[in-house]
This record gives structure tokens, C-alpha cells and sequence, in this order.
């Protein structure tokens, strides 16, 4: 079976399905025929979610209520990666950012970013190809952000937890490719979705044009997988800012780099 198999027996596991392009890949990949394994804290909208898509489209939909930032919460998806119906597509969308510089942060907080944005990825990356390469089929997907490809960002390590998942991706990816299975990064730009409010980031400064939608962002995605690409940067705006951050010099991007959450002044030294 391969993943654009129309009349297969498909199964996708996503997390941080709830919301933004978590809930956009649910969405898309429901209405296409999958049946569905969804993760989140929210048990409320966890359920309400499969309930929507289930009774929509008449698909299998199961529910895991974990936080992936415990190791208890990675545990509860690794089991379910390696036993029940097989997982042909893993689509890796929880994270977080914080809205405060490293010099204003704490160890927790700091730590539970990079078990979020960098562990329960590599744990979950790491237990659904053993089973994928095994049958010779199966992608995963890892969302990242156009963020890592730079420090944008100044004072915040949200960039460089994107950056390990784009460069680890890409570097699975080349390893995997030979079993048939595909390993993708996805790095989208600025896009309309809960995860800026939820860290409590203003981006009422954002230029409209800067904005993409969740729903084209894993059309692209998609099409991207089935071409075998091992990155994914939905829009043309924002594959030329990745080509600016990759070839820029250093000293140019550090001058223009605008995102300010992560700044500190003088005054808060």
C-alpha cells in the first residue's frame, strides 16, 4: 500500500490535532478517506473533533488525550504507534513558543519547549519508522517553521528548536527513503492559527500579506510528500525569504531581524 493508494485502508496519526494546521491536516486527511488517530491535551475538543469527522465522513477515529512534553504523554503515542491498526502517515504539529527572551526565562519553562518541540518528536519520529520500514511504506511529517532557518528571532529559542527538526528530518529523511518511506519537514511562514495567542504574542503588527492559511499550508504539504521532497516551504514569499536566511550574511540578517518577544532593553537587564 502506498500513501496515494485512493482505495486503501489509510491511517494517519496526528498531533496537536485541535487547532490549526494539527486540525487542518485532520480535516483534509478525513475528507480524503483516512481514518484518523488524534492527540491533544483537550479531551473536550479532542472528542469533539472526532465526533465532527466521524459522523461526517463515516471514518475510524480514536482519540489520546497526552501532553507530549511529559514522557508518560510520549509513552501513550509510542504504544499506539506500535500496536493496533498501522500508522501509514504521522503528522508531528504540536509545539510551543514563549513569549519572553532566554535571558527572562526559566529552566522549566526552557525545558518543556525543547521536550515538546524537539524530543516527543524524535520519540515519535523513532517509533513509527520502525514499523513503517518494516512494511516498506509510511511518511511522517515534522512541522517546523521558515524560523529555523535563521535567527529571526533575537532572544528566543523557538527558532533554534525548528532548526533541529528541519535539519533532523532532512537527515531521517535520506536514511528512510530507501525503505519507501518518506520523512518530510514542513516549515511554514506566519500562518492563522491559535499558537501566537495561546504564547500570548501580539501580532497585530504583522502585514496581512505575511499571513498564510491553514488549510493551504497542508495542501501544499501534501503535494510536496507525494514529490518525495524532504522540505517543505509552502508559498513563494516565503521560499524566497528561506533563500535570504540560508545566503544572506550573518551580520545583514542580525540587522534586520524585527521579531521583537524575545528583545530585552537596557532597562530590564
Amino acid at each position: 500500500m502506498t500513501l496515494d493508494s485512493p482505495n486503501a485502508e489509510r491511517r494517519a496519526l496526528i498531533t496537536g490535532a485541535t487547532a490549526g494546521i494539527g486540525a487542518a491536516f485532520a480535516r483534509r486527511l478525513a475528507d480524503d478517506g483516512w481514518h484518523l488517530v488524534l492527540v491533544a491535551r483537550d479531551a473536550s475538543r479532542l472528542n469533539d473533533l472526532a465526533a465532527e469527522l466521524g459522523g461526517r465522513h463515516g471514518r475510524q477515529m480514536e482519540t489520546i488525550s497526552a501532553d507530549l512534553s511529559t514522557d508518560d504523554g510520549c509513552a501513550a503515542v509510542e504504544r499506539r504507534l506500535a500496536d493496533g491498526g498501522p500508522i501509514h502517515l504521522l503528522v508531528n504539529n504540536a509545539g510551543i513558543s514563549l513569549n519572553r527572551p532566554f535571558l527572562r526565562s526559566s529552566v522549566d519553562d526552557e525545558a518543556r519547549l525543547l521536550r515538546l518541540n524537539v524530543h516527543a518528536v524524535m520519540r515519535l519520529t523513532l517509533a513509527a519508522l520502525g514499523p513503517m520500514t518494516e512494511r516498506r511504506g509510511g511518511a511522517v511529517i515534522n512541522v517546523s517553521s521558515v524560523a529555523g532557518f535563521g535567527a529571526v528571532m533575537p532572544g528566543s529559542t523557538y527558532s533554534a528548536s525548528k532548526a533541529w527538526v528541519t535539519n533532523f528530518s532532512e537527515s531521517v529523511g535520506q536514511s528512510a527513503r530507501p525503505f519507501g518511506v518518506r520523512v518530510m519537514a514542513l516549515c511554514p511562514g506566519y500562518t492563522r492559527t491559535e499558537f501566537h495567542e495561546r504564547a500570548g504574542i501580539n501580532m497585530s503588527k504583522t502585514p496581512e500579506w505575511m499571513w498564510l492559511r491553514a488549510d493551504d499550508v497542508v495542501d501544499e504539504a501534501l503535494r510536496d510528500l507525494r514529490k518525495g521532497k524532504l522540505v517543505s516551504i509552502p508559498a513563494w514569499k516565503y521560499k524566497l525569504a528561506v533563500a535570504g536566511l540560508r545566503h544572506a550574511p550573518r551580520r545583514l540578517l542580525q540587522a534586520v531581524a524585527r521579531d521583537t518577544r524575545g528583545r530585552i532593553g537596557r532597562d530590564e537587564h
